[in-house]
């Protein structure tokens, strides 16, 4: 099969995921995002992966990703476990820790806090709030632009900061001995500061074609920390395009793949209708190992 031309601002290509990842080159991707199926979801386009059989049917899928992400890259994994027979089910853990035998390194995980979820009562717990996006990278050090992701230093400076001690006038080391420390003092007189790794976003969006939609806020904040402007984003399981439209708001190139063709209808329209003159699209359909654009 003939590799993909990677000189497109935007490639959105149908069929299976682990056999059109074939076509990208080694080492040609700057960030993958994604969201796959989680566990006996989306039965009715992705198949509904049991749980029990979740890990192996990932790891074909990783083991691609891996081998197409820049040794500088990130890989983004927004995923939840799902609960079965009264329990949360452990395939996430035991897929983590398969990702690390594959030589992917666990690097952070950053919580989604979905500020406005649906209210519910259940026998046994309370509502679902967050959702798990796992960072993956292949080196010890990769690219990160933290200063594109900063917050408002907020309320607590005006009180903290007019009262400092001696020991917020230096280096405070970690008492656990990490090798991690602190000097308040450093943040007098600004403005800005880095984010925690909690993302306070809600679930609403303007998409509600899709079953498992999420925000254009979210892929946003991973692709302003971990890319800049022309690199190359990646997400396996497109859906409705919402990575797309979000690489075409902040000028990154993307490649898109879903297996369900209603769904990359809905994300050749949105990107159409959207952004019509910067746009160039390529859908591209796997059939027979070939290619019809």
């Amino acid at each position: 099969m003939d590799q993909l031309d990677l000189n497109r601002r935007g490639s959105i290509l149908l069929g299976d995921c682990e056999v059109l990842l074939a076509t990208l080159p080694p080492a040609s991707v700057d960030l993958i995002v994604t969201s796959p199926p989680y566990a006996d979801q989306r039965k009715h386009t992705y198949g509904g992966i049991a749980p029990d059989q979740y890990v192996d049917w990932f790891l074909p899928i990783s083991a691609e990703l891996y081998r197409v992400l820049k040794p500088s890259g990130s890989f983004i994994l927004n995923i939840k476990e799902r609960v079965v027979d009264g329990e949360r089910h452990t395939y996430i853990l035991e897929l983590i820790l398969a990702l690390r035998k594959q030589g992917w390194r666990w690097t952070e995980e950053y919580i989604w806090h979905k500020k406005n979820c649906y209210p519910g009562k259940w026998p046994n717990r309370f509502r679902d709030a967050w959702e798990r996006c796992l960072h993956f990278t292949k080196e010890k050090q990769f690219a990160m632009y933290q200063d594109e992701v900063m917050v408002p230093t907020g309320d607590w400076a005006t009180t903290r900061l007019s009262n400092l001690s001696e020991t917020d006038k230096v280096r405070d080391n970690s008492r656990v001995q990490s090798g991690f420390g602190k000097k308040i003092s450093n943040w007098i007189g600004r403005d800005m500061a880095y984010p925690t790794n909690v993302l306070h976003m809600a679930t609403e969006c303007g998409n509600k074609q899709h079953s498992a939609a999420f925000p254009v806020e979210l892929p946003s904040w991973f692709i302003k920390l971990f890319t800049q402007p022309d690199d190359i984003v990646l997400d396996p399981f497109l859906g409705s395009g919402t990575t797309a439209v979000a690489c075409v708001e902040l000028c990154r190139r993307y490649i898109g793949i879903d297996i369900s063709p209603e769904f990359i209808k809905i994300a050749e329209d949105r990107l159409s209708a959207c952004y019509p003159k910067p746009l160039q699209l390529f859908i591209a359909e796997e059939t027979n190992g070939t290619y019809n654009s």
